[in-house]
């Protein structure tokens, strides 16, 4: 069995995952503001799992990942903190730890031929690269929703136009999904282009996955995005889960190397 765990800023989830692939077990619950909370309720949430033999763990960061476990998260204040040394003292298996967005693009890329990036429209954008069912070196630099954009008369990054929390804040709504109306799609699309054509140019994908909550609603806006891009834009095949599941397969090729 294989033990995947997903850091939010939010929420965390773990699952259990059979040798196939399949999610046994799951446990979700709110990633504490306090780096010491979020180690508390970890620990407390892990013991729920010690009596399953795992043979691999996989842990997703939505930051810096640096020498396997002193990492920086993009979404707090915290400074480095070791999440290895809790988890070790409850398993005897392997740990590996990686970014959140480069594990989304590893599922939602698996066996997809050519290149494939994941964007993921969330609290800020995120993204991965994978080819060849691996993440790519150039993935641990890229970073485009820092990149900026004149949109509205100012130049913003891009997060700060297109990520599911700033069309929240535009629309005043409590969820990007729930954004319906013709006009409001056209203008999620407008958001979500200025930084496509970039991402292109430098990184030369065949596939670009719009992920996040973005990726609940693509259907609704793809319609209304430019097709001469040159490139297949495609949903996520699980919009809420890519990075779980990114998880499950990255502890598998560990183990295999």
């Amino acid at each position: 069995m294989y033990l995947g765990i997903d850091i939010g800023g939010t929420k965390t989830l773990i699952a259990l995952f059979s040798a196939r692939g399949w999610i046994l077990k799951k446990i979700k619950f709110r990633t504490a503001q306090g780096s010491k909370t979020f180690l508390d309720d970890l620990v407390n949430n892990l013991n729920e799992f010690k009596k399953y033999k795992i043979r691999s763990i996989a842990v997703a960061i939505p930051g810096l990942v640096q020498k396997n476990y002193s990492v920086k998260f993009g979404n707090r204040d915290w400074k480095d903190i070791d999440i290895f040394t809790p988890i070790n003292e409850l398993f005897s298996c392997p740990i590996h730890f990686e970014n959140d967005a480069n594990l989304g693009a590893l599922y939602e890329g698996y066996r997809l031929p050519g290149r494939t990036i994941f964007l993921t429209f969330s609290t800020g954008i995120g993204g991965g690269i994978v080819e060849k069912n691996r993440i790519v070196e150039e993935s641990n630099s890229f970073e485009p929703g820092h990149w900026q954009y004149e949109y509205g008369g100012r130049v913003l990054e891009w997060e700060d136009i297109a990520a599911a929390s700033a069309l929240e804040k535009a629309y005043h709504i409590d969820y990007a999904t729930d954004l319906r109306r013709k006009k409001q799609l056209e203008d999620v699309a407008r958001r979500v282009y200025l930084g496509l054509p970039r991402v292109i140019e430098l990184y030369h994908p065949n596939t670009i996955v719009l992920g996040g909550p973005l990726g609940k609603i693509f259907k609704l806006y793809v319609k209304y995005l430019p097709e001469n891009l040159g490139v297949k834009l495609r949903r996520p095949k699980r919009p809420t889960e890519s990075v779980i599941y990114g998880c499950y397969i990255y502890a598998k090729q560990k183990e295999q190397e």
